[in-house]
């Protein structure tokens, strides 16, 4: 078989592993989330397109994973990773912010050099320690890829109407509830009137119950989110995270037209999607956004 023919199926697989954003995208920006496959090595419980290097997984099919979602879609860069830790700081990859240009060249290049090569990717600890600690990115830069990690928690990708800008945040339960999609939106430069978002697949209010201390969270900051919660048992709530997410991109000031998707459940859907909370041992999907070079 011609090296074509394998270049060709692999990224067929990828492409069927991967879920478009649905959302009248900006021109030029390109979003989605990964699923759990067909494409991808992981093993049994992460089988098989797992993205995260911190869940237990063998270190080296995350890693051939990312390289596998690179090379499949032909994306512009290497994905920008977070370490990701449930809090609101927002990072900002920019030519001349956040990151060194001629250090990122010269990464770009030692990637093509492995895949030319076909040397393994770069080892597990390398990868972490380039991994900047927050929960949400923003960049203005043509060709960067911004990514998030989830099994459950919200993935929310934020573009300009106009597709000169775009952020992605991680809005889990205690993200969410601390202001980190207020925090992204203030982090970007185009006013939140001019902001377009899609909410990716998360936990689902029919599926995800909560404690006490999560509804207080949301609840005694602002009781208008009470109408996001179901009383089940005593103690107990359904939580509608999309609601909550509706409800804090609006008084970050988008409006209600410009905020599409929230319709899916990671938690039902264990064919398509990882899930913490329904299995505990699993992979993670990630959420990627680029604008077009």
């Amino acid at each position: 078989m011609g090296v074509d023919v394998v270049v060709s199926e692999a990224r067929n697989r990828v492409s069927d592993s991967v879920l478009p954003a649905a959302w009248p995208a900006p021109p030029g920006v390109h979003a989605l989330t990964t699923l759990r496959g067909p494409a991808g090595g992981s093993d049994a419980p992460f089988d098989r397109f797992n993205m995260g290097l911190r869940c237990g997984d063998d270190p080296t099919a995350p890693l051939r994973n990312r390289t596998l979602l690179r090379e499949g879609l032909a994306l512009p860069s290497e994905p920008r990773w977070l370490r990701q830790v449930h809090g609101t700081d927002v990072v900002r990859f920019d030519a001349v912010e956040a990151m060194n240009a001629v250090g990122a060249a010269e990464a770009a290049k030692d990637a093509d050099r492995r895949t030319a090569s076909r040397l393994p990717p770069l080892p597990r600890e390398a990868c972490l320690a380039e991994e900047p600690e927050a929960d949400a990115a923003v960049t203005s830069e043509a060709g960067v890829v911004l990514a998030i990690l989830t099994a459950d928690c919200l993935p929310v990708v934020l573009a300009a109407d106009d597709g000169g800008e775009i952020a992605a945040a991680h809005a889990g339960w205690r993200g969410l509830s601390a202001g980190v999609l207020e925090a992204t939106v203030a982090a970007m430069r185009t006013p939140a009137e001019r902001v377009q978002a899609w909410l990716g697949p998360a936990a689902g209010p029919q599926a995800y119950e909560i404690g006490e201390e999560v509804r207080a969270a949301f609840v005694d900051r602002d009781p208008r989110a009470a109408a996001a919660f179901v009383p089940t048992r005593p103690g107990h709530w359904r939580i509608d995270l999309y609601a909550l997410a509706r409800q804090r991109l609006a008084d970050a000031g988008l409006t209600a037209e410009a905020v599409h998707g929230g319709g899916l459940c990671t938690i039902a859907d264990a064919a398509r999607f990882y899930s913490y909370r329904r299995d505990a041992r699993t992979g993670r999907m990630a959420t990627l956004v680029w604008i077009e070079g």
